[in-house]
């Protein structure tokens, strides 16, 4: 970048950061003021000063990637996370590399996405009155996050903050940051995070007010299926950045900013289901109000505890006065909705009641209550360091043991709901629905389970999960299986060609469905961590260590020698292993102790660890190298990992089911009769059409469009 358009890019960004800062304060007062006092010309105005802060961000945005990509190292954020010989992909990630420049990324996603919920909800407000009376109160509430935002950069975290001297280089970034899944990691988790603003907008504007029907829920579905989707991806690259780099051989360990991301996911997910009952049948409407509110309060809590440094953890920032903003803003923000929620519940009284604990309604309340459990018990574990530092004066660390033995039992619950909701009938299930639904897939669960421990399977937790799995695959299936058969018979389609119109034309359910598969597949990767086989082994070159593995197959490792090189901005030590399964070669594999350095060769960082994997579907073989003597002497550990590629596997289906649910619905073509073919559960009785339709197979259940 020329070095004359750079630093007038900083400078530019740097005053638009505080324009920006005046735009949503203006957005904010207008926006409530209009809608209050009736005032379109102020609520027009306030929906425009919103567009103009999206503006601004971005402008800001531009100037700090100018100041990081011009290596202007007088701006203390680029001196801190950059350095002369970094990557060029790395100083476009170190953007989000510190707290300052994380700050304002959050905030450009956050004007970007308050920007498109408002330009959409006005052409809805343009056709119904209720979007009208909801949009003022939208724009209000997304200016005042964005607003709290900018006033914490501008006053607590300026990403543009300038050095009384000007270093010669950086201090560079941090190595376990220099990663491909940390350049798309955070991105990802941030695109889920800021999406929980939007549906937390509609809430916060339906419960002022009073609009609480459905009217409010069909931007709120679709903004939070966007987070979901997005912190699906975000959560499992974390996994596998986790896994990769930090070299301990696990993918989730209960850290508190891993715990950070999976609460805002676990109340994200209780909603998307809920959200269905209170479509159907006007019920559980004070349970997605609230989840609403509490999935955007859990991602400002996550915000804060990342932030803060009141809690440890190898993901957090250092502990700076950003996170008394956070507080602050997330105990007014607690007390705002919990009031709005408190003076409506007579307005969020169901519309329905439940008729029987033995229905479709009741599984989504059990579904609710366990993905509820385990929000609490998680967070209740992350917090609870707080909390004893304040009554007993002594922090104490809850481990993974307690969330293990708490989240084990309640995810296991999760896993048998997932196969049992979509079998029961809405509203009372009877004995022969039951009978038929549940003999197909309960039959395999139980064949799989007691094939397990025919096999020698003696985990208890281990055998009920891949038997709840296997019972969960039935479900699935056969409801495909019917699904398909239905529309071969109606329209004479071919096998493939009846998949793919059916999960066409029925996206939220059958891509559902794809959801659950992804989930049962990390189910049973999770499981097969129970086989987990580790040694530490110590090797000289040209010698040899021999093993077992979980499956039985006899391993042999042999150390070709340590090799030492330096590649890009880092020295590195590598050892590489040959290797052979019961007397059959299997490669090389080679893990590295890397050293990384700045522009004049001076040390930056701890040496890092570069894990060697030899993957597969069966399991990965994970080395990692702890060091190396003067004689050549490789400190080595060996694990054997089984299924851990199914984990991203899962984690691949559950993004691609979400794509489906989220993917617009093709409008649906009459047929000749005026009716057209849906595909329900076979047990769910519809209203039969005044027009008799052309004759059609039993079981096949038809509606009005």
């Amino acid at each position: 970048m020329g070095s004359g358009i750079a630093p007038g890019l900083v400078l530019l960004g740097e005053l638009s950061l505080w324009v920006a800062l005046l735009m949503a304060a203006w957005s904010a007062t207008v926006s409530f003021a209009g809608a209050t006092n009736g005032r379109r010309d102020l609520i027009h105005s306030g929906e425009r000063a919103l567009y103009a802060t999206t503006g601004f961000v971005a402008l800001a945005s531009v100037g700090l990637w100018a100041a990081l990509f011009s290596h202007d190292f007088s701006v203390k954020f680029v001196a801190s996370y950059t350095s002369a010989n970094l990557p060029k992909v790395y100083t476009f990630t170190a953007f989000w590399a510190g707290q300052a420049g994380s700050l304002l990324f959050w905030c450009l996603i956050l004007s970007a996405y308050a920007a498109t919920a408002v330009a959409t909800g006005r052409v809805r407000a343009n056709r119904e009155r209720g979007a009208a009376e909801l949009l003022p109160y939208v724009t209000g509430t997304l200016s005042v996050v964005t607003l709290f935002f900018l006033l914490t950069m501008c006053f607590g975290a300026n990403p543009f903050e300038r050095l009384d001297w000007i270093p010669a280089d950086g201090r560079g970034m941090n190595p376990q940051l220099q990663n491909p899944g940390m350049a798309v990691h955070p991105p990802m988790l941030y695109l889920g995070y800021v999406a929980t603003a939007v549906p937390f907008a509609y809430a916060i504007a339906a419960l002022v007010t009073r609009r609480l029907d459905a009217s409010w829920l069909a931007p709120v579905r679709r903004w939070s299926l966007l987070s979901w989707f997005f912190l699906t991806i975000g959560i499992t690259l974390g996994m596998w950045w986790a896994y990769v780099e930090l070299g301990w051989g696990g993918y989730w360990v209960w850290d508190p900013v891993e715990n950070a991301s999976l609460l805002p996911w676990l109340t994200g997910t209780a909603f998307l289901h809920s959200i269905m009952i209170q479509e159907k049948r006007g019920m559980l409407r004070k349970w997605n109000v609230t989840l609403v509110v509490s999935t955007f309060l859990l991602a400002i809590l996550g915000t804060f505890i990342t932030r803060s440094g009141v809690i440890q953890s190898v993901h957090s920032f250092a502990q700076s006065p950003v996170g008394n903003w956070f507080a602050g803003f997330l105990a007014l923000s607690i007390a705002t909705t919990g009031y709005l929620v408190a003076t409506r519940l007579r307005d969020l009284k169901a519309h329905a009641e439940l008729e029987s604990m033995l229905s479709r309604e009741a599984a989504f309340l059990y579904n609710n209550v366990a993905l509820v459990g385990i929000a609490f018990s998680v967070l209740w574990g992350t917090l609870f360091p707080i909390i004893s530092e304040a009554v007993r004066g002594e922090k104490i660390t809850v481990g993974p043991p307690f969330f293990n033995t708490v989240n084990v039992p309640l995810g296991l619950l999760l896993l048998a709901l997932t196969g049992i909701g979509p079998l029961i009938a809405w509203r009372r299930a009877s004995v022969a629905n039951l009978r038929r639904q549940f003999t197909v897939p309960g039959a395999i669960g139980l064949v799989t389970g007691a094939v397990l421990v025919a096999a020698g399977m003696r985990d208890f937790y281990a055998v009920v999960c891949y038997t709840l799995a296997a019972f969960v695959l039935g479900t699935i299936l056969q409801e495909f299986q019917k699904g398909v058969a239905a529309r071969m018979r109606m329209h004479g389609e071919a096998p493939p060609r009846a998949f793919v119109r059916l999960v066409a034309r029925n996206r939220r359910r059958y891509g559902g469905y794809v959801v659950h598969f992804g989930m049962i597949t990390m189910f049973a990767a999770f499981a097969g961590l129970a086989f987990k086989k580790e040694m530490d082994v110590t090797l000289k070159p040209g010698e040899s260590y021999a093993t077992v593995d979980p499956w039985g197959h006899r391993w042999r490792f042999t150390s070709t020698g340590a090799s030492q090189y330096k590649a890009l901005n880092r020295y590195v030590t590598a050892i590489s292993l040959e290797t052979e399964r019961d007397g059959q070669p299997m490669g090389i594999i080679t893990s590295e102790k890397r050293q990384h350095v700045d522009s004049r060769d001076q040390p930056t960082f701890e040496p890092s660890t570069e894990v060697g994997i030899r993957a597969s579907l069966k399991q990965d073989v994970y080395v990692v190298l702890a060091g190396v003597t003067q004689s050549e002497t490789a400190e080595l550990r060996i694990q054997f990992n089984p299924l851990v590629e199914w984990v991203w596997i899962g984690g691949l289906f559950m993004a691609i089911g979400g794509l489906i649910v989220m993917w617009p619905q093709a409008e649906r073509k009459r047929s000749q009769s005026g009716y057209v073919a849906v595909l329900p559960p076979e047990h769910v009785e519809l209203p039969r059409p005044l027009v008799a339709p052309e004759p059609v197979p039993a079981g096949a259940n038809l509606r009005a469009t």
